[in-house]
């Protein structure tokens, strides 16, 4: 099989049941909070002269709002607003969703630079301190893509159980989903994330995402 079977299937009278295997602790997931409040707050903090200088620049690009907004589906299924530095033309889904790719035509010069280094996602860290995301975790999907996803492997169900993150490793080593196909082992990897997450993992997972940041690897 192409993909891993991450959960063990038990049975009751009610008939078969679908267990999820979140490898993390109570304790665990409490650090795990404190650790995003402090880092978000400090990192909006520190990052403030940069977000002056991309809301600058991308004041003087125009061509629509600094901050683009968008519903996407998080913890228990339920919707939230994601923040990002806009890095699209304005109206850039005129016939409706599409994926993203790495040299999107619909990209603006400051957009691509900003998601060449990843820096339009710095808003996030606001969704991180509201509880809405994590820093480490699967990325948020839009409920349209959702759908489709599930066509093809339910299993997306299980992702609900965990806040969506602002990296992860299949964010690292996955690149752009602009396929179903990456879409579909971007679920892999994020349902093994699931069943072997731990403190250590989410560490190492931030260090790589920073190192790759600041040595200008593309992912």
């Amino acid at each position: 099989m192409l993909y891993r079977d991450v959960y063990r299937t038990i049975f009751a009278n009610a008939g078969s049941i679908e267990t999820k295997l979140d490898a993390m602790k109570p304790w665990q997931h409490a650090v795990k909070r404190m650790v995003d409040v402090v880092f978000s707050a400090v990192g909006l903090v520190v990052l403030s002269p940069l977000f002056l200088i991309v809301y600058i620049m991308l004041k003087i690009q125009g061509d629509g709002k600094v901050i683009f907004s968008q519903e996407r589906i998080g913890y228990k299924g339920k919707p939230f607003t994601i923040y990002k530095f806009r890095t699209m033309k304005e109206g850039a889904e005129p016939d409706g969703p599409q994926l993203a790719s790495q040299e999107d035509s619909r990209l603006t010069p400051i957009g691509k630079v900003l998601r060449e280094h990843h820096m339009d996602e710095l808003p996030q860290l606001w969704n991180v301190l509201k509880g809405d995301m994590t820093l480490v975790g699967p990325r948020p999907e839009r409920k349209f893509f959702i759908d489709k996803i599930m066509k093809y492997d339910s299993r997306y169900q299980y992702l609900y159980e965990l806040h969506p993150g602002v990296t992860s490793e299949a964010t690292l080593h996955n690149g752009y989903t602009d396929t179903m196909e990456k879409m579909l082992k971007r679920l892999d990897r994020d349902l093994y994330y699931l069943e072997n997450r731990s403190l250590t993992m989410d560490f190492k997972i931030i260090i790589e995402t920073a190192m790759s940041i600041l040595f200008g690897k593309k992912f």
